[in-house]
């Protein structure tokens, strides 16, 4: 039980401070412990950091692989436009995400090669889900293409940007202009 409560007090000061700005001395306080009863449980704050952002890997991750099980019956823009609604929604709601993301974008130095890892595998991950959607998708005549990769590739690109103006901005309505402009542009290239 201890080792949950430590990686959540971890996730909450890492997210508000980075990596260099947590200490474990906070997040044993957060917790009630000592901080080196932290080393009971881990092998020092880089063993957490990381512990923590896999848990936010694998959280971002089944998220994600609900919602496209969730929407298999859906048209391809509602669920396309509904996974960019999701995307936002769980950068302003889940703790998980907006660490995840912050840590994507601004590793600590010394773990950037770890963290290069983690990112890179979740995103060929969801590669392969959006390919295997538009290719299903193509099967039907439900989007203009021959090759399944094109238009998630394109469709990676619109999510990236919202993402970067999640994390650089977050600016609401600017956030939601780009979204619009992306999304016609996008929808128009692959639907007609």
């Amino acid at each position: 039980m201890k080792s949950t409560e430590i990686k959540e007090a971890a996730l909450k000061y890492f997210t508000i401070h980075g990596y260099e700005g947590a200490s474990l001395s906070q997040i044993a306080d957060e917790v009630g412990i000592k901080k080196q009863s932290i080393y009971g449980h881990f092998k020092g704050k880089d063993d957490l950091f990381l512990q923590v952002l896999r848990d936010a890997k694998d959280t971002e991750l089944s998220s994600k692989l609900t919602y496209f099980q969730s929407t298999l019956d859906e048209a391809p823009e509602q669920s396309l436009y509904g996974y960019l609604q999701l995307v936002i929604n769980l950068f302003q709601k889940n703790e998980h995400l907006k660490f995840w993301l912050r840590m994507s974008f601004f590793p600590p130095a010394h773990l950037a090669g770890a963290i290069t890892e983690e990112v890179v595998d979740l995103e060929d991950q969801m590669q392969v889900v959006i390919e295997k959607r538009f290719s299903e998708w193509i099967e039907k005549g439900l989007i203009h293409n021959s090759d399944p990769s094109v238009p998630a590739l394109a469709f990676i690109g619109v999510v990236d940007s919202i993402l970067l103006e999640l994390v650089y901005v977050n600016d609401e309505k600017r956030l939601y202009k780009k979204l619009e402009a992306s999304w016609s542009i996008f929808w128009r290239g692959i639907s007609s």
